[in-house]
């Protein structure tokens, strides 16, 4: 199969090849507002040019008490859709389908940031000295668990209208719909928690209500771990589970990736020893999932060279997804359509600390994607330690920004009612 031949997905959406610009946080919405602004339009409009069958927008908050970090994009009943639609329009410029990834992260919140940290249970991050970055969580009470359910569902259908041709649903890396999968995470007794069947019913429930909420043709995606790789962590064989569990809920392509803010898998590096793939992280634990999958499988993490994309889609897999080597290389695809053989090197840094590491690896994308935002190529040589310093100093003019308008904006209980944040 050629990485250029056009997909048809289960819902009767046709992505035009076989290559996805897999979601990257962006971290410069526009304050006040948390909104797309000039700069994500130039940004997906270098992408729409660059010959991904499939874009799928970094994450998008379905609740403005809760992001990952504050420059990240809300999309609730307060939103107003114009920037929303000039986003869309400019990521769908060329021949790409746009989808918009819709999150709430849960516990995975700074401790400086304002807002809610919410979870399943009130299980909080353990990072050793970095465990104090993160906030302490708040169990969810089945009225919150049934509002954010909503939330997600509103958000979905505000997409749709704005114009985007679908969303995927982050159920990975560690946010709310993964924490409820996790048993490490979850330790509810009610029926959101303890077997499978009750801690897969967040995500369940939630794409259900996304489905009822948007038009047939509005295509779903899923974001999922295939494995957690922390021990006693939801692991390959839940994963299994959970994509049979998905059949039936309209659910159009699952992309799969690993990890959580306390093992990074999806940057390479896991805390439960186990050895990764050197390009195409987790393409073993793919094939064992392709095995009983009903729905179309994505892959993502650390794919760079045609080969090893191609390796990918001869073992199953419907769809390769790239993340960091678009933000270095926007054109990829294009390239390799044209026939050139061009890798992308994505750099790794070697920083003893691994969470500082990681956190480190993330500036430089967000570097990358700010110059492309600016109308400007990447920058191959630049100082690893002065960007990092330079995010951490702009995400605390941000954490002050956006808690002056969290504090002076409606915010909802349940979607559909004014309220105040708790």
């Amino acid at each position: 199969m050629d990485l250029f031949t056009p997909l048809e997905l289960p819902g009767g959406t046709t992505l035009p090849n076989r290559l996805a610009k897999a979601a990257m946080e962006e971290s410069f919405a526009a304050q006040p507002g948390q909104l797309p602004d000039e700069r994500m339009e130039r940004l997906y409009a270098r992408w729409a040019r660059g010959g991904a069958g499939l874009v799928i927008t970094g994450n998008v908050m379905v609740d403005r008490r809760a992001l990952t970090s504050p420059g990240t994009v809300v999309l609730d009943e307060h939103s107003p859709l114009e920037p929303f639609r000039r986003w869309a329009a400019a990521a769908a410029s060329g021949d790409a389908r746009v989808w918009m990834q819709i999150n709430h992260p849960g516990r995975q919140v700074g401790s400086d940031m304002p807002g809610n940290a919410w979870a399943p249970s009130a299980v909080p991050i353990s990072l050793g000295k970095h465990t104090r970055r993160f906030a302490h969580p708040t169990a969810m009470t089945e009225a919150d668990i049934e509002a954010t359910i909503a939330r997600f569902a509103l958000t979905a259908g505000r997409a749709e209208e704005a114009g985007f041709h679908g969303v995927q649903v982050h159920a990975a890396h560690g946010y709310l719909l993964s924490q409820f999968l996790s048993p490490l995470v979850n330790r509810r007794t009610d029926r959101w928690g303890g077997s499978l069947d009750n801690r897969v019913r967040m995500l369940t429930d939630t794409v259900a209500a996304v489905r009822a909420r948007v038009s047939a043709g509005f295509a779903i995606g899923v974001k999922l771990n295939a494995a957690d790789f922390q021990r006693g962590g939801f692991d390959s064989e839940e994963a299994a589970q959970v994509i049979t569990a998905l059949d039936g809920l309209g659910v159009d392509l699952v992309e799969l990736s690993g990890g959580t803010v306390e093992s990074p898998a999806s940057m390479g590096h896991t805390t439960d020893q186990r050895t990764l793939e050197r390009e195409a992280y987790f393409l073993s634990l793919a094939e064992h999932l392709l095995e009983t999958a009903t729905v179309p499988l994505m892959l993502t993490g650390g794919i760079t060279r045609r080969a090893t994309a191609e390796k990918a889609l001869a073992r199953g897999v419907a769809v390769v997804g790239m993340a960091s080597a678009l933000a270095l290389c926007p054109d990829l695809p294009e390239r390799w359509r044209a026939g050139e053989d061009v890798r992308v090197d994505v750099p790794r840094l070697g920083w003893r600390d691994r969470s500082l590491a990681a956190a480190g690896t993330l500036a430089l994308v967000r570097f990358q994607l700010d110059r492309l935002a600016q109308g400007r190529e990447p920058r191959s040589r630049v100082s690893p330690r002065w960007i990092f310093t330079a995010d951490s100093l702009r995400h605390r003019r941000r954490v002050r920004a956006y808690g002056a308008w969290l504090a002076h904006e409606p915010t909802s209980g349940t979607p559909g009612t004014a309220g105040t944040a708790p």
